[in-house]
Formats: structure tokens, C-alpha cells, sequence
């Protein structure tokens, strides 16, 4: 509870620090006086979202973005695979990728629009190429860093390609894949409301530069707001999906200030898990070097007697 306490803390006071320098119109080097208040935006949100615009813009920006980051996850992680398990795949489409993956998706905006015969299918043709490359390179990466003795133990218990890319390399490398998604899916939305501005009809991007066209700075700093909010919401979900799917790792435990807590003086500390299971083993391991020594003992004598 402390840290979402603190999380609320530090939001309330960059909205107050914003507040208080946009009301006293503070001109520095930075110029506030041409910001518009805390105020000023929270009316216009109000009045936004009681309109019905608003519902359409978010339904549309959440459609393209979700069917773009969608294609461009499983393109991505497949082409990653591919390129990084067959020398072939890496020779025949390495150079293409790497040639196209440093042009920003946004210059892409004039291809779209001679490729498609709608602007709607040309967004999400841009949002699925802002979001591939993160996912496939960092897909291509997780899959070499993966350990070769655990493909070999596969075929050496007679499992084929398939049983191998099911078993080991998915599985292995979905820690790298759900950083490459995390990074792909902020991508996406700065790519996604950039096409919206340029060449779409509806959307939060396309509300926003309308607002700016028309002077409405509050309505941009709504647009704004709605944009991160809604790519926090998406990038926590992916991150979730991606804690859920890989809940069997082992995770390390988060200890406030690096060190762990000191015992209290006249209080016992209760034995953590860890520690009674060495206790038993450290017990059990006498309790055998007891027996074997009462096996040696015995056979001594026997060996005596016998020699007697």
C-alpha cells in the first residue's frame, strides 16, 4: 500500500506543480503562460466525454491499434524464429529487414496511401510495422541466447523439429518476445496517432490536431491525456499476459532498500523455507552418515568374530 500511496503522491504533485505554474502564468525560459490550466483541461475532458465523438474516436484508435500490434505479434515472433533457427531464412530476408527496419514508420505514411485503397487499412498497415521490428528483433535474440543442451536432451529422447520448437524454443525465449511486445506496443501508438493525424477521418490523433488547428489547447492536452492513458493501459496488460504465461520462472522477491530486514532484539525470527530445508537435509545427511557408520561398526565386529 506504501507504494501505490506514493505512486498517487508523485501524479498529485505534478498535476499541482502544473497547476500553480500555469496559474501564476510563470515565464522563466519555459513559457506557461501559454499553457492551459489543471482546470482548463479537466472542464474540457468533461465536456469531451459527455459528447458521443469522444466514444468514437476511442473506439476507432483502440481498433486499429489492437488488429495492427495484433498481426505485427505474430508476424514478428514468427520471423523471428525463422530467421534465427535457418541459416537460409537469414540470408534470404536478413538484408531486407535490416535495410527497412530504420526507416520510421511514420515516413511510411505516403506507401500506405499507394498500396491501400483506404486510409483505415493503411494505419493499421503503419502500426503493424512501427510494432514488428521490436518484436522480431528482440524475438531473433531470445531464441539464439537459448541454452543448446536443452535442444540436444530433446532429440536425444527422440522428440523431432516440432516437439523442439514447442518444448524449448517458444517457451525459453517468451521472456525476450514479451519485452520486444511491451516495447512494440508504445511503438504503435505513437505511430498509430501520427497516421491519424496525417491521413485519418476519426481517432484520438486525428481529434487532437484538429484541436490544434483550431487553437483549442485544452482539447489537445485531452487528446494527449487520453493517448497515455490508454498506452498505459495496454503496455500493463501486455506486461500481465506476459507474467501469466511465464509464471513458472523463478522470480526475485523485491526488498525495499536493497537489504533485508534486521531482527528486532528478543524476538525470534521464524524460520524462512529455505532454511528448514537444509536443516532436514543437513539432518537427514547425519542421520545417514549414523547409519553407514553403524554399518561399518558392525561389519568390524563381524569381520573379528570371524577371524577369532
Amino acid at each position: 500500500m506504501t507504494r501505490y500511496v506514493l505512486r498517487v503522491v508523485s501524479l498529485a504533485a505534478a498535476l499541482g506543480l502544473w497547476q500553480l505554474l500555469t496559474s501564476l502564468k510563470v515565464d522563466l525560459w519555459l513559457r506557461f503562460s501559454q499553457f492551459p490550466t489543471v482546470a482548463d483541461v479537466a472542464r474540457a475532458f468533461a465536456g469531451r466525454v459527455s459528447g458521443s465523438d469522444y466514444w468514437t474516436d476511442l473506439t476507432d484508435s483502440l481498433i486499429r491499434i489492437l488488429t495492427g500490434f495484433a498481426l505485427a505479434a505474430v508476424l514478428g515472433v514468427a520471423t523471428g524464429v525463422l530467421v534465427a533457427r535457418s541459416r537460409v531464412a537469414e540470408d534470404l530476408l536478413g538484408p531486407v529487414l535490416e535495410v527497412v527496419r530504420p526507416i520510421p514508420a511514420i515516413a511510411l505514411v505516403p506507401v500506405a496511401i499507394l498500396l491501400f485503397p483506404s486510409n483505415e487499412q493503411g494505419i493499421v498497415f503503419i502500426t503493424c510495422t512501427a510494432a514488428f521490428f521490436p518484436v522480431m528483433v528482440s524475438t531473433r535474440h531470445a531464441v539464439r541466447a537459448l541454452t543448446p543442451v536443452w535442444e540436444e536432451a530433446v532429440r536425444t529422447m527422440g522428440g523431432g523439429r516440432w516437439r523442439i520448437l514447442g518444448s524449448v524454443v517458444l517457451p525459453g525465449a517468451l521472456p525476450g518476445i514479451f519485452g520486444g511486445l511491451s516495447v512494440g506496443i508504445g511503438v504503435s501508438w505513437i505511430c498509430v496517432i501520427s497516421a491519424e493525424m496525417i491521413s485519418g477521418q476519426y481517432g484520438v490523433g486525428y481529434r487532437t490536431w484538429q484541436d490544434y488547428t483550431v487553437v483549442n489547447y485544452p482539447g489537445v492536452f485531452v487528446g494527449m491525456a487520453t493517448i497515455g492513458v490508454l498506452g498505459w493501459v495496454t503496455s500493463t496488460a501486455v506486461e500481465l499476459l506476459g507474467r501469466w504465461l511465464t509464471r513458472w520462472l523463478p522470480r526475485t522477491s523485491y526488498v525495499p532498500g536493497g537489504r533485508p530486514r534486521a531482527a528486532r532484539p528478543g524476538v525470534v525470527a521464524a524460520p524462512r523455507q529455505g532454511d528448514v530445508a537444509v536443516q532436514a537435509d543437513s539432518e537427514s545427511q547425519k542421520q545417514s552418515d549414523a547409519q553407514q557408520q553403524g554399518r561399518g561398526d558392525t561389519g568390524k565386529e563381524a569381520r573379528n568374530e570371524h577371524f577369532v
